[in-house]
């Protein structure tokens, strides 16, 4: 089950820097950079076989210890840059702790093979036609 976010908010921690790019001298002087680390086994908010699940499905951006980083500096305002790694890191963990459901074989009807072989027939017809009688 997803975690709401007032509950993410209170096992992440947030860093803020300076941040490159636009915004002229807005850029030198303000952190409006924000980095959002979660550590999957401390936080409470996930059972055992979802910190299992996002451990496998998430190995490639996990770091030694086993935090998840998420950046953020598209914004100037910091405020708005912390929410967009919310919303980055509810999205990431959506995937990750999303469960394919198990496809149930069923067979071709017969009614959808009459037809295949009904139009295969005209088809063949259609061609029969198109060819040059014979004289013999």
């Amino acid at each position: 089950m997803l975690p709401v976010k007032e509950d993410i908010v209170k096992v992440v921690t947030f860093k803020t820097s300076r941040s490159g790019g636009k915004g002229g001298q807005n850029v030198n002087k303000v952190s409006s950079k924000v980095e959002l680390i979660l550590h999957i086994d401390s936080a409470g908010i996930f059972t055992e076989e979802e910190r299992v699940l996002l451990h496998e499905r998430l190995a490639h951006r996990l770091d030694q210890e086993g935090n998840l980083h998420i950046v953020s500096q598209e914004d100037r305002s910091q405020l708005m840059n912390k929410e967009r790694t919310i919303i980055k890191l509810i999205a990431l963990l959506k995937s990750a702790l999303h469960i394919q459901k198990k496809r149930k074989p069923t067979k071709t009807p017969k009614s959808v093979i009459r037809k295949r072989l009904a139009d295969k027939q005209s088809v063949s017809a259609k061609k029969e036609f198109r060819k040059r009688p014979s004289l013999d």
